[in-house]
């Protein structure tokens, strides 16, 4: 896990690193066409009173369900007081860019876009040590959930159990540049799985498209774990929307407990807003999984660099594609994340 973690941050921003450039195929997605005008409709319970009465017209300016706001469901948050919380042996400040994004600068981009709960993804920079999540978790009631990262080698089920006590809804684990066919296999990670299974918690992969069949395989033989790909596993980093890569992502579908961010979008495909070059993505994985297994995610503060902003990130979701009714809306942006992350 150490080696994998290392490689997610230790080279900055890291959607622009070299090493995933070259991850995904060249072939455009098939079918992106028939996109427009398409009613994408959720896979979810309509015994549900709010979904059942969820508004499917194509509305120029949808609205959160409820006052809770919407949910942004993967960002970053860390403090330049390397005195309480000190970074790992790996890193140094040098590592810190920004040099400082805490949850008061997070809440300034969020809230005026109407976001009020947020999911935190402890930092590479932090290893282990999950204090600094955890501590505005506390401090912030209601309004974070955590994914943490652990060792999968030091008792990994109590280690679970303990921070779902504390916050946590979910388990980062890293591929890296590991053997796509190993890096799952070792009996910690096997115990995290079953773990997470039987404490309704998230294992969250944050992969390149070559390891989705390990996934997959886990997912088989796990079926009760609940699984969140972040970033569309990575795929259109190199510009293209890969065929294949598509097609194994959505092959992930046929488990039930499994769902994809739709995030990142500021380092994925043309990587510029207004983004809508990644609607054919987001329409075939919406079919595939259904709108109830999509999370809309910023990836912040990494969105908010480079010219990129906040709110051209949630304005996708909100307004660019006329595909998406107000209850796919809906629950990409606030009931998914609420259904696996706040509960």
């Amino acid at each position: 896990m150490s080696q994998t973690d290392q490689d997610h941050a230790r080279q900055g921003n890291r959607f622009t690193r070299r090493a995933w450039m070259a991850r995904t195929a060249a072939a455009g997605v098939a079918g992106a066409a028939g996109m427009a005008h398409r009613t994408v409709t959720a896979q979810a319970d309509d015994s549900q009173a709010d979904d059942s009465q969820a508004d499917d017209s194509q509305a120029s300016d949808p609205a959160p369900s409820d006052a809770k706001g919407y949910i942004d469901a993967h960002v970053h948050v860390w403090t330049p007081d390397t005195k309480s919380y000190p970074l790992d042996d790996r890193y140094d400040v040098s590592a810190m860019q920004p040099a400082s994004f805490t949850p008061e600068q997070l809440l300034r981009l969020a809230e005026p876009s109407g976001v009020r709960r947020i999911v935190l993804i402890q930092m590479s920079f932090y290893g282990f040590d999950n204090s600094y999540m955890l501590d505005v978790i506390e401090k912030h009631p209601g309004r974070f959930s955590g994914v943490a990262v652990i060792d999968p080698d030091d008792r990994p089920a109590e280690t679970m159990k303990a921070l779902k006590s504390k916050g946590v809804r979910g388990f980062r684990i890293v591929s890296g540049k590991r053997d796509p066919d190993r890096w799952l296999s070792g009996d910690g990670m096997k115990k995290m799985w079953a773990c997470a299974a039987d404490e309704s918690l998230a294992i969250c992969p944050l992969i390149n498209p070559e390891y989705l069949p390990s996934v997959d395989k886990m997912c088989q033989q796990y079926p009760q774990t609940p699984v969140v790909i972040d970033h569309f596993a990575r795929i259109g980093i190199d510009g293209t929307i890969g065929q294949r890569d598509l097609d194994a992502l959505c092959r992930l579908a046929e488990h039930q407990q499994t769902h994809v961010k739709t995030s990142a979008f500021y380092a994925l495909g043309k990587k510029a807003a207004p983004y809508t070059d990644l609607g054919p993505m987001i329409h075939r994985l919406a079919h595939a999984f259904g709108s109830d297994r999509l999370m809309w995610a910023t990836d912040c503060p990494y969105q908010v660099q480079g010219g990129h902003t906040y709110h051209d990130s949630i304005d996708l979701i909100r307004y660019k594609l006329d595909f998406l009714t107000n209850r796919d809306r809906s629950w990409m942006l606030q009931k998914t994340a609420e259904k696996v992350f706040f509960t």
